[in-house]
């Protein structure tokens, strides 16, 4: 069986991880696997395909600053990775996230509708069946995408505002294959699917999972290491550290939570560090997982206030190392904890009360069973079934 995945990174972030997750268990099963990317570099050891060059994702870039164009430029890049999937010749096409600068979904449906390739699309978030934002705050998604309220928000479009002919064009090209799969990592991206346009392809949950023999309870010298001298802290993570991930909100917890509990948060930057209030550590992003892992460990609660989220794996990963996740119930975040591992809030008050309960030992959890339900090489078996399935 040869599968080519297709996503924007690979081996970087929470989707770039997951593909050479499931790469790994293909050639652990003896499948041949291939990877497409087209931004940031490739870890060594995977067979992979550079889609474009920084000049193609530049002048995609600038179509979609000032045109509201994303995903309609990268034309040559897209027509010279037609090629080279032509040689590859994979039995199964996964798509994974096709925004991000790199493709032309025009040229890429429609060698696929040529092609007749099976394919799975796995969606990380809803930007597939909207005409411009990735997580939706209105409901025009399901009827007709006009005046974007997010606009200005990823993918960023300073003036032109062209997402109806963004909805029309895409809800053309994604329905037009025979052979389609959708997959989304939570129930919440499920049900909105189902309201989509997408809602004529069989709609499959697989939960995002993490690798639990690294990711455990262990003894932690992170306190030590990176002088956190409080006697509590409690951990906020992400790998972009912007107003999404909630970032003013561990200001506010700052004034309000006392200042004997340390907050320490990882994945800012260098300019963020130098700008943070007085009792927050600020720690730049780390691909080393064993730090990781001993920040989890170390903390007291894990804290995440996302504002749009799919399926976290940074709560999987607090989880897997015993440490209590409190988490805004939005998307499908209160999917990935249950009342044994963590608290779902619907607002700031409800936030801070639930760590302040938790500190005071006032919340009690019981970690045992956490392991069999966020085991990524059990998670991700459903892949290698699905694949199997489609090619019969």
């Amino acid at each position: 069986m040869k599968i080519l995945q297709i996503n924007s990174v690979c081996g970087y972030g929470s989707t770039g991880k997951i593909c050479t997750d499931i790469y790994d268990l293909l050639v652990e099963q003896g499948h041949d696997c291939c990877i497409a990317y087209g931004r940031n570099e490739a870890p060594k050891g995977y067979k992979t395909i550079k889609i474009g060059n920084k000049f193609d994702i530049y002048f995609h870039v600038f179509l979609t600053r000032f045109l509201d164009k994303h995903g309609f430029g990268s034309k040559r890049a897209t027509k010279k990775f037609i090629k080279q999937i032509e040689e590859y010749n994979p039995d199964i096409i996964h798509l994974h996230n096709i925004h991000g600068y790199y493709v032309n979904i025009e040229i890429l449906f429609d060698y696929l509708k040529r092609s007749n390739k099976k394919v799975v699309w796995t969606l990380h978030d809803c930007w597939a069946f909207t005409g411009h934002c990735t997580y939706v705050k209105c409901s025009k998604w399901n009827k007709e995408c006009t005046n974007c309220p997010q606009k200005q928000e990823y993918p960023n479009s300073k003036f032109l505002d062209n997402s109806k002919n963004n909805f029309y064009k895409k809800k053309a090209l994604f329905t037009s294959l025979e052979n389609l799969t959708i997959v989304t990592p939570s129930e919440w991206l499920a049900n909105l699917c189902d309201e989509s346009f997408l809602s004529k392809y069989p709609i499959k949950v697989i939960h995002n999972g993490i690798d639990t023999t690294i990711f455990k309870q262990i003894s932690s010298n992170f306190k030590t290491n990176y002088g956190v001298k409080e006697k509590n802290f409690i951990l906020g993570l992400a790998s972009v550290f912007d107003q999404r991930k909630g970032l003013d909100t561990f200001y506010q917890l700052r004034e309000d939570l006392n200042s004997n509990i340390g907050i320490v948060l990882i994945g800012l930057t260098e300019k963020q560090i130098k700008t943070l209030p007085k009792g927050i550590r600020g720690i730049t992003r780390t691909t080393n997982r064993n730090e990781l892992v001993e920040a989890y460990n170390a903390a007291d609660v894990f804290v995440n206030p996302t504002l749009e989220d799919n399926y976290p794996t940074t709560n999987l990963e607090a989880i897997a190392c015993h440490t209590p996740v409190v988490t805004n119930n939005v998307g499908g975040c209160l999917e990935t904890i249950d009342s044994n591992t963590g608290l779902a809030v619907n607002n700031y008050n409800e936030m801070l009360e639930s760590i302040k309960a938790i500190l005071d030992h006032k919340v009690e959890f019981n970690f045992n069973n956490v392991e069999s339900r966020i085991n990524k090489y059990k998670l991700f078996k459903d892949y290698i079934d699905l694949y199997e399935r489609i090619i019969k």
